[in-house]
């Protein structure tokens, strides 16, 4: 099992797809990663031998932000603009669409499920008499 950056990545993927189990890495970046190294885009995760796994695990170390360094600076990212009080950061503190997105629709991604009442307010029940 190839562990890459602290990822378990699938047996029975193909490398090229399997790398981008690391949070960081596209299929680009895999790509140019696997030809860096001249390794075969087809073959499988499994049949990677452990000279080509460490190859891999040094160049995603080496050139590239992955897994909790990338996640740590996107956090700072937005904290700090939580901070400093822009649009963005009250955006990102009230959990809805920061990059000028409608939310009258189409905003349930960052706005959660509909609260249960809230459709319409005057509706009532029929109750049997």
């Amino acid at each position: 099992m190839a562990r890459i950056s602290g990822v378990n990545l699938p047996a029975h993927k193909r490398v090229e797809y399997g790398l981008t189990y690391v949070y960081g890495i596209g299929v680009k970046t895999s790509r140019d990663i696997l030809t860096s190294l001249s390794i075969d885009f087809d073959t499988r995760v499994k049949n990677l031998t452990d000279q080509q796994i460490f190859a891999i695990q040094k160049k995603v170390t080496d050139e590239y932000k992955a897994e909790g360094d990338l996640r740590k600076e996107v956090l700072m990212d937005v904290k700090r603009l939580q901070e400093i009080g822009s649009y963005r950061g009250l955006r990102h503190k009230k959990g809805l669409p920061s990059r000028g997105q409608r939310t009258k629709t189409n905003a349930r991604t960052r706005k959660g499920p509909r609260r249960a009442g809230s459709a319409v307010a005057l509706k009532r029940k029929v109750t049997k008499k």
